[in-house]
């Protein structure tokens, strides 16, 4: 039975992040509307479609208790709002530069995100660094720092969708919702806005939705689009462990990455590709710095950070 569960466990969170990463695809598909206006179909939709979820699977009382209970709270309505308002600037970014030929940079960020999560972590709560999460660290600095100074730019989308995901991250650890809740409370706060946008746009005349039937399904569309993989992904990351997590979340931007290189014959040059080797060998090291293997050689290395790891 535990085996089954396992097995189930590493389905739905494959599930979760293949849908992740070929999403650019979706997106692609409707290039010709604004990105501020899909992102406010997506916002209205992705609400619509998780109601019409919490009402077939009869959580409509439970839910309705977890928002008294949140917007009692002073503090934690304050960072749902927050968390609302961070994710659709990680969405409006996402679903542009993906319209704008930035797939790999968008790949670029979501491979940065862990370790700007570790950052928040060590900035916001305080949190000690083990010396191979330093190490990861420094490897991605120097690989993000090389791609600036070699391109003369900053991957601003990169940073963006890294900064605004950890931070969301971050903000949703305090509240401590369940992901069906969470989707649901969150674009009920932003639906509003979103509503009066896409009514400005209908009654100037630019409104999308009246495009064509496939463009109005496909807008339609995006709000499951939003809420199947966040369903995958709650299902499949209690039945696996964090570590096991750990490593398939890189699916997602590998799948990015392919599609902008292959499919969309985004530009990969050699520095980019020296920047991304440095990055994953941050992440490999990351992604293995809990294993029993590092934590030994770590302990052997640095026998005076032993006991750190007896409040792990």
């Amino acid at each position: 039975m535990g085996n089954q569960h396992y097995k189930w466990g590493i389905f739905y969170t494959l599930c979760a992040y293949i849908l992740w990463g070929i999403l650019p695809l979706y997106w692609k598909t409707i290039q010709q509307v604004p990105a501020g206006e899909i992102l406010a179909n997506r916002i209205v939709w992705s609400f619509l479609f998780m109601l019409f979820i919490v009402l077939i699977t009869r959580n409509t009382k439970a839910l309705w208790q977890e928002m008294k209970g949140l917007f009692r709270n002073k503090r934690q309505a304050i960072g749902i709002t927050v968390a609302s308002i961070t994710i659709s600037m990680n969405w409006l970014t996402y679903i542009w530069a993906v319209n704008a030929n930035h797939v790999v940079e968008v790949s670029l960020g979501y491979y940065m995100n862990p370790l700007v999560s570790i950052l928040l972590g060590v900035l916001v709560l305080k949190e000690r660094l083990s010396p191979w999460q330093s190490l990861s660290f420094l490897l991605a600095a120097v690989g993000v720092m090389n791609l600036m100074l070699q391109s003369n730019q900053i991957p601003w989308v990169a940073f963006i969708l890294a900064f605004s995901f950890a931070l969301y991250s971050l903000l949703k650890k305090q509240i401590q919702l369940s992901s069906m809740f969470g989707l649901t409370i969150e674009t009920l706060i932003v639906t509003p806005i979103a509503l009066i946008f896409l009514t400005q746009s209908h009654v100037s005349g630019n409104g999308s939705l009246t495009i064509s039937p496939v463009v109005t399904l496909l807008l339609i569309g995006a709000g499951a689009m939003t809420a199947v993989p966040l369903l995958f992904f709650a299902s499949g990351a209690r039945r696996i462990p964090l570590s096991m997590l750990g490593f398939l979340q890189y699916i997602a931007p590998t799948l990015m990455l392919l599609l902008g290189v292959f499919l969309y014959n985004e530009p990969f040059t050699k520095t980019a590709f020296i920047s991304f080797v440095f990055i994953w060998c941050g992440l490999l090291i990351y992604s293995l710095s809990r294993t029993k293997l590092f934590i030994s050689i770590e302990q052997k290395l640095f026998p005076r950070k032993k006991s750190a790891h007896h409040h792990i």
